[in-house]
């Protein structure tokens, strides 16, 4: 693990401990999905490898969409959570499908903040293939939710 990542997940532990009341640290469905921090840029740059498992994969043996919408959402909300220094919620996702991921390959999502304001923040990301090649573009707007202290 390199020291970027170490950074990241301490601010992700200390904000979990600020505000949000329960829960774990990552949600379900990025473990599920088996996410690996690879680098992190504080509060501009997160990238992520989810590898191409079984249960992701459509009838001709390639990561099924969802499951890349799913990745680019599952790096999305750590980089949200750190960058806002608050919960954010997923408003809308835009994926753009370049070419297959296949069986047994992996996705690298690299996941940037565009904008932040004091209400939303609008992210982007491209995701790569083991080879490097690009293979999805995603855009996303998230809500800053502002938990009570």
């Amino acid at each position: 693990m390199n020291d970027s990542v170490k950074v990241l997940e301490e601010e992700l532990r200390v904000l979990k401990k600020s505000n949000v009341p329960g829960g774990d640290l990552l949600p379900n469905c990025f473990l599920d999905m088996r996410g690996e921090f690879l680098e992190y840029r504080e509060r501009e740059m997160l990238k992520v490898r989810f590898p191409v498992l079984e249960e992701s994969l459509n009838p001709m043996r390639k990561m099924q969409g969802g499951y890349i919408a799913a990745a680019f959402d599952n790096a999305f909300g750590p980089l949200s959570y750190v960058a806002a220094r608050e919960v954010c919620s997923t408003i809308d996702i835009h994926a753009q499908f370049i070419r297959g991921v296949d069986e047994g390959d992996s996705l690298t999502i690299v996941a940037r903040v565009v904008s932040r304001g004091s209400l939303m923040l609008n992210l982007a990301g491209e995701g790569f293939n083991g080879k490097g090649r690009l293979v999805a573009t995603c855009t996303a707007n998230m809500v800053i939710r502002r938990v009570p202290a």
